[in-house]
């Protein structure tokens, strides 16, 4: 007797919600870079840190004109932002404002705070 004919195999990918969210974040940064804006950051040597609480941390340097984004943690961060993905693609997608954000609790900064007002000038809307 012969096995029962099959058909087409059908696969199930089951993504959490923290890979969804970590993939959001990514997306976010992305596209945080393409707004970047050279002329604001000439002569600039500065590491903005962004801790998001619910994904993963990146770090972005931002020298001489350029900018360059890596995931992880900088041990040479000027500031470092702390927030949850929801905060951060609003502030990035300018739904939300970062000082409203910061004002109200959901976003907190450690170290040179007054740099984090530059990242406006940085990444216009």
């Amino acid at each position: 007797m012969s096995p029962a004919p099959r058909g087409p195999k059908l696969r199930v990918t089951i993504t959490s919600k923290k890979e969804t969210l970590m993939s959001n974040v990514a997306e976010t940064f992305k596209g945080m870079q393409s707004k970047f804006n050279p002329s604001a950051a000439a002569g600039l040597d500065l590491v903005f840190q962004f801790n998001i609480t619910d994904a993963e941390n990146y770090y972005l340097v931002v020298k001489d004109g350029t900018c360059d984004l890596q995931q992880g943690d900088s041990s040479d961060a000027n500031v470092t932002l702390i927030m949850d993905s929801e905060t951060m693609q609003g502030i990035v997608s300018g739904e939300t404002d970062g000082m409203q954000a910061f004002m109200g609790g959901k976003l907190r900064a450690e170290g040179d705070m007054m740099l984090a007002l530059k990242l406006s000038e940085l990444f216009p809307a």
